[in-house]
């Protein structure tokens, strides 16, 4: 929204030179997915925290204002935690948690924050530009009649975990149905036998925290289950690794996601935009580059 100049901290996992507050326990880890998996589910179980906050610097910075998520305490800090470093400054600042579920949720926080920084008119210019762009992508598929593609977004490999919150809600406005999603919720594991019974025609794999070249290296995961090559999205090259953030993280950039998954989907009527090529990545190449 062009409003980066009341921004003096961020997460470790924002797009920002800004000064980082809030830390992550795992970062710069290596681990694979199955072994997040379980550090994660025995830091639940145990009741430790993933992230911390950086509280000399907040003193610092001693803000006037604090955006919390309270999506997921697996993904970011909750609220609870900032509230207790909050209450240790000596100037208490005001806390607004976002807590989109759906896609409407997201860009309702975009007219959250601009208010909250007195700037609605910048919150509402962006909401008309992002609508532009999805309007142009529903056009499209309306013009030319596109059927729904019967596709799955993997948000995890190891175990396999299906979509969920607002990423469901991007698929269908991209031209496609998720048929094993949890629109509005969480993510859950979801067993291969089911979703070789469903047979994705579009499969992308987009694992939360993953770059695309992480994600690389653990797609064997994927190629070595029974049934594979037997999947109608393998069978034609319509297997994808992309980048999570496009997803995972309700920002602006969800439509950046939609407009990606939209010429994934209907490649004959709609080009991934030129910007988005660096954003995924197609099984075919990646087998290109092993066996090369």
């Amino acid at each position: 929204m062009g409003l980066e100049e009341f921004l003096y901290g961020v997460t470790f996992e924002c797009h920002s030179e800004k000064p980082r507050v809030v830390r992550s326990y795992l970062e710069g880890n290596s681990y694979s997915s199955a072994e997040i998996e379980t550090v994660v589910s025995e830091a639940k179980k145990a009741g430790k925290p993933l992230y911390y906050i950086d509280e000399e610097l907040l003193q610092r910075i001693s803000p006037d204002l604090i955006f919390t998520q309270d999506v997921c305490d697996v993904c970011q800090i909750d609220t609870s935690i900032v509230e207790r470093a909050v209450h240790k400054l000596k100037k208490k600042p005001l806390i607004i948690p976002l807590i989109p579920r759906n896609l409407n949720d997201v860009f309702d926080n975009i007219l959250t924050i601009a208010r909250a920084l007195n700037r609605e008119q910048a919150g509402y210019a962006l909401l008309a530009e992002l609508e532009k762009r999805t309007d142009k992508i529903l056009d499209t598929l309306r013009q030319h009649r596109a059927p729904l593609k019967r596709v799955m977004i993997l948000e995890w490999l190891d175990p396999i975990y299906n979509c969920g919150h607002w990423i469901p809600y991007q698929v269908a406005m991209a031209g496609g149905v998720d048929m094993l999603s949890n629109p509005a919720g969480y993510s859950i594991i979801t067993p291969w036998e089911k979703i070789r019974q469903y047979n994705p025609e579009v499969l992308v794999v987009a694992p939360c925290g993953f770059t695309i070249g992480r994600a690389t290296t653990e797609i064997d995961r994927l190629t070595q289950l029974p049934g594979w090559n037997d999947l109608l999205a393998v069978k034609s090259s319509s297997v994808f690794l992309a980048d999570a953030g496009l997803f995972t993280q309700p920002s602006a950039h969800l439509v950046d996601g939609i407009e990606l998954l939209a010429g994934l989907f209907h490649p004959e009527i709609i080009d991934v935009p030129e910007y988005l090529h660096g954003k995924y990545i197609s099984f075919e190449k990646i087998k290109g580059v092993v066996h090369a």
